[in-house]
């Protein structure tokens, strides 16, 4: 399984990393394993970097958009789609600073609808390293 973060990016540094993403995933990357001493640090510096995300629409959102798809359901705060057609099982967390997408493929139906809704979007997996902006 494949675990990736979506950040919504503030639009200033959209426009500085946008020709070197693998500048900010390092970023990033250095926030996510920050150890406990520095957690404040790395607060700060997430706080620069991103904009918080609208929890309640966002969720709410996606919910009416997506509800009458047959693979689409929602399990307290888990969006999942699991389409057998196209081979696709994907989850989604929406939280304020970041959202949660787990994947069994490559491809996920959520980009889609995320990036009709959301401008500035960085999509990472600090574990494998691959990160885009959804364009």
């Amino acid at each position: 399984m494949k675990v990736y973060y979506i950040f919504k990016i503030k639009k200033e540094f959209v426009n500085l990393y946008e020709e070197v993403p693998s500048v900010l995933f390092n970023i990033l990357k250095s926030i996510y394993y920050l150890d406990k001493e520095s957690v404040e640090y790395g607060y700060n510096l997430f706080n620069q970097l991103i904009n918080t995300l609208d929890k309640y629409k966002l969720d709410k959102d996606l919910y009416i958009e997506m509800h009458r798809d047959i693979p689409y359901i929602k399990k307290q705060d888990i969006h999942i789609i699991n389409n057998l057609y196209k081979d696709e099982v994907s989850r989604l967390r929406i939280n304020n600073f970041f959202m949660r997408l787990e994947l069994e493929q490559e491809y996920s139906s959520f980009y889609e609808y995320l990036k009709n809704k959301e401008d500035n979007l960085f999509i990472c997996n600090f574990k494998e390293t691959d990160f885009f902006f959804l364009h």
